[in-house]
């Protein structure tokens, strides 16, 4: 299983862009004379298509020079993926200032997208030995030079603006001085709506922030996460308050648990059943809550002793309906799903795929949609996992490679699913799957069927 293209080998640092917009000015005019890159006047910066200002300098084998359709430099990569704008840096923190009171992406975690981190062994997918770019009708800039020049000459080419689907969404408002509380509020406000914002701990960062955007795409209204009165207000017409009591059952403490899940998949094959480990990680899987964050709003309990009354989230039902079309978004890390009227009814972030196993691009469609699945590995058409070159049957569990939903793409070895780890998804990488929390992608599986359209986008 695949995802988005990462496709240098130098580490990308999400920096804050308001502390590296003079840093990078200053260093990146040398870098550009020595590789011959440069031929305008001015202090540059190269900045990539989610907002990060790149830390390294892209040699010349790794990435070509265009114009986009606005006239822009563009620096792209051999897949076709713009890697990096070139703009003038007093224009970039111009722009970046007029922005800085609806812009939340500089200072709460959304610039560290997951690159540098993988997880082995998680996931089926193949692994290409060659991946040919897609065709794209495109016109090189002259000497393959990116220049702050006119635009009397473009090229055909620029995924961010010429495809209606990477228009940008309306930007979520900044979140100033609230309590964990209050954003646990909007958490369950936005996970009760179809928006998740992922595991619900009370923090503010990128998957809350994606979450509200893609709400209020659908919406057309505005979300102020500042103004809790509404929020509360709101959650009273769809649920009642965000934090509720529950009593903790014999069947709870009972299990059945195990006692670890093993990384090796040879020893994760002996073991009956993919369970839980705690009754703790079967609770916050349950009320769509980290685990620690249970634990803080329970001091001192002990989870196993049937008839304790404990805090939890109150998640409210699972999003009902029917989803006609998919778009898998692997600059967003978010699935986005619409109804037959294509109309935005739901989303979820997710990890899709890794710069070694890309996830596909273009068009595929759901095949079939497998509850509590079993997962066969094997090494000669999935990634490699350790030593094992045998055929690996795991049974089923929640913390089985792909969770507990399985929805298969027409696209051999690829799928949507479920995932061991919640609190990781939206910030490290699969096999080139689409991975979403167990409980998002249990709502998901059963508002879609065989025959619906998922379309992968840069």
């Amino acid at each position: 299983m695949k995802t988005g293209s990462i496709v240098t080998t130098a580490t990308r640092t999400g920096l804050s862009l308001l502390a590296a917009a003079g840093l990078l000015a200053v260093e990146l005019i040398p870098a550009f004379a020595q590789e011959g890159y440069y031929r305008g006047g001015g202090d540059v910066i190269l900045v990539t298509p989610s907002g990060e200002i790149l830390d390294y300098m892209p040699g010349q084998d790794e990435v070509r020079a265009m114009r986009d359709r606005r006239g822009r430099t563009v620096l792209v990569d051999p897949w076709g993926n713009v890697v990096a704008t070139v703009m003038p840096s007093d224009g970039y923190s111009r722009a970046r200032r007029r922005q800085s009171d609806v812009d939340v992406y500089s200072n709460d975690g959304y610039g560290d997208r997951g690159y540098g981190y993988s997880e082995p062994g998680e996931y089926t997918g193949t692994v290409p030995d060659y991946r040919e770019p897609a065709p794209v009708e495109r016109e090189e800039l002259r000497d393959n030079l990116p220049g702050l020049i006119d635009g009397s000459e473009q090229a055909a080419y620029d995924p961010q603006y010429d495809d209606p689907l990477r228009q940008p969404m309306p930007p979520a408002i900044t979140v100033k001085g609230k309590s964990r509380a209050e954003i646990t509020a909007l958490q369950v406000f936005l996970d009760r709506e179809g928006f998740s914002p992922g595991v619900i701990d009370g923090k503010m960062g990128s998957n809350v922030t994606k979450a509200i955007e893609a709400w209020q795409q659908a919406t057309g209204e505005t979300l102020d996460p500042n103004n809790t009165e509404d929020i509360l207000e709101r959650l009273r017409f769809n649920g009642g308050l965000p934090i509720t009591t529950y009593t903790i059952t014999a069947a709870d403490a009972a299990g059945p648990y195990v006692a670890a899940i093993p990384e090796d998949y040879a020893h994760k094959a002996m073991l009956p059943h993919l369970s839980f480990m705690s009754t703790v990680e079967m609770l916050g899987e349950k009320f769509h809550m980290d685990e620690a964050y249970l634990r803080e709003l329970n001091p001192g309990i002990d989870f196993t002793v049937p008839g304790t009354i404990i805090k939890v989230i109150n998640p409210g039902p699972n999003k009902a309906g029917k989803v006609a079309r998919i778009v898998a978004d692997k600059s967003r890390k978010q699935v986005l799903a619409y109804d037959e009227a294509d109309k935005l009814v739901a989303a979820y972030p997710s990890t899709i795929g890794s710069s070694d196993t890309p996830s596909p691009s273009g068009i595929v469609s759901v095949e079939r949609i497998a509850f509590d699945p079993g997962y066969t590995y094997n090494p000669k058409i999935n990634f490699q996992q350790g030593a094992n070159d045998k055929i690996l049957t795991l049974q089923p569990g929640p913390n089985g490679p792909v969770g507990t939903v399985w929805i298969a793409l027409s696209k051999p070895t690829y799928g949507i699913h479920g995932t061991p780890d919640p609190s990781k998804i939206g910030k490290t990488q699969s096999h080139g799957c689409i991975r979403l929390t167990n409980w998002d992608a249990t709502e998901l599986g059963k508002m879609v069927s065989k025959g619906v359209t998922v379309e992968f986008v840069d």
